[in-house]
């Protein structure tokens, strides 16, 4: 029964699989982001304090291109130039 109704729903308005991407999209980012960030520190600074800015900036950075990306799949107003295309763009043909 609940096979016949996962379905039923077009991957269109399927938000339960939106939310589950777009979750999986923002800690894949916050952390390869924040050990970037923290690798970046050890080689570049020698004070604790800047190390743990560049974590800081590393995981700033992460979850704003995931929450960038989410508003581009939930269809918010995100920016256009950046996120994930899934659906090829449109030609307009002038007549």
């Amino acid at each position: 029964m609940v096979e016949e109704k996962e379905a039923q729903i077009p991957a269109k308005y399927n938000l339960d699989a939106k939310w589950d991407a777009c979750l999986d999209l923002g800690m894949r980012r916050f952390v390869y982001s924040s050990v970037a960030g923290a690798f970046a520190g050890l080689l570049l600074f020698r004070s604790p304090a800047t190390r743990w800015a560049s974590v800081a900036l590393g995981a700033g950075i992460g979850i704003g291109s995931a929450y960038s990306d989410c508003c581009h799949d939930f269809g918010g107003s995100g920016s256009k130039s950046a996120g994930r295309t899934t659906e090829p763009p449109v030609s307009v043909v002038q007549d």
